[in-house]
């Protein structure tokens, strides 16, 4: 299976900047799609970006311009670069990727554990 650890959450202020991680590791052939889901508190989890084995990239409306998502696949990891940050993107983003296994089959979703972001002056 597939295990998936994120970092680089934490405080920032209104118009900063961070930098997620995450890094997947287990038993798998390969990772395929990777992305950054959140979930900010009263609301339903939510697709933020998202990002295909070959580079292709979707954003939600509401991160176009701010956020870029990336991968380095020879380290199985994906990373999402949040700029002008604002308060309403507080929440628990979370790390999501499927893989095929090394039994022939493919597993999908995986999870990430989550990591907090915090937009407040």
């Amino acid at each position: 299976q597939v295990q998936l650890v994120e970092s680089g959450g934490g405080l920032v202020q209104p118009g900063g900047s961070l930098r997620l991680s995450c890094a997947a590791s287990g038993s798998f052939l390969s990772i395929n799609a990777m992305g950054w889901y959140r979930q900010a508190p009263g609301k339903e989890r939510e697709l933020v970006a998202h990002i295909t084995s070959a580079g292709s990239t979707n954003y939600a409306d509401s991160v176009k311009g701010r956020f870029t998502i990336s991968r380095d696949n020879a380290e199985n990891t994906v990373y999402l670069q949040m700029n002008s940050l604002k308060p309403e993107d507080t929440a628990v983003y979370y790390c999501t990727a499927g893989a095929f296994l090394r039994g022939g089959g493919y597993g999908y979703p995986y999870w990430g554990q989550g990591t907090q972001v915090t937009v407040s002056s």
